[in-house]
């Protein structure tokens, strides 16, 4: 039966919302290998305001560690060099005419460690933001009871239900994590 005004679907959505955020923000880590997500959160000042880099550019992976930007308006060739040297990945752009070539260095141990650390710190604010979701529906379905729309028996039912997807979405949080540690620290 279908409670009034709750809705675990809804819930289920806002904690996959937390997951997939995670994921954005992990493809943007630096593991060594070229990926063109890597360099998504690259702003350029582009015809007087800030621009993503897929707005100006076409980003390709030619090699595993190589990036092949291919900058669409001649004139902006400079701005996108100037916003790669300026973001904090730490990479040395090589203009020839409308390309830029990005290669990505091996990282040593201590850079995998920190992005590790980095990497937990990602999926522990997923973890926050899936157990505030939480917190709402258990707050929403104690309102519901104390106003007498649904039973005591109806709201332990459906707070196990909230309990359950979010150990769900916590598990695939942790999984996603592992896999990207995982591949950080891959030689």
């Amino acid at each position: 039966m279908a409670t009034p005004d709750f809705d675990l679907n809804d819930i289920k959505r806002r904690m996959q919302g937390a997951v997939a955020s995670l994921s954005k923000d992990l493809g943007s880590l630096r593991t060594g290998r070229a990926t063109p997500s890597l360099l998504d959160p690259i702003q350029v000042d582009a015809y007087g305001s800030m621009m993503p880099m897929a707005q100006v550019a076409t980003v390709s992976v030619p090699e595993p560690r190589l990036l092949s930007i291919s900058v669409w308006d001649r004139s902006m060739v400079t701005a996108v060099e100037k916003a790669i040297r300026e973001s904090d990945l730490g990479l040395n752009p090589q203009t020839e005419g409308q390309t830029i070539r990005l290669r990505i260095p091996e990282m040593n141990e201590q850079r995998r460690k920190e992005m590790v650390k980095v990497a937990h710190k990602y999926a522990e604010e997923s973890r926050v933001a899936v157990r505030h979701v939480r917190r709402d529906g258990l707050d929403h379905l104690k309102k519901l009871l104390k106003d007498s729309a649904i039973s005591e028996d109806d709201e332990k039912r459906q707070a196990g239900d909230v309990q359950k997807a979010t150990d769900q979405f916590i598990a695939e949080i942790d999984g996603v994590l592992a896999s990207k540690e995982k591949e950080i620290m891959q030689v």
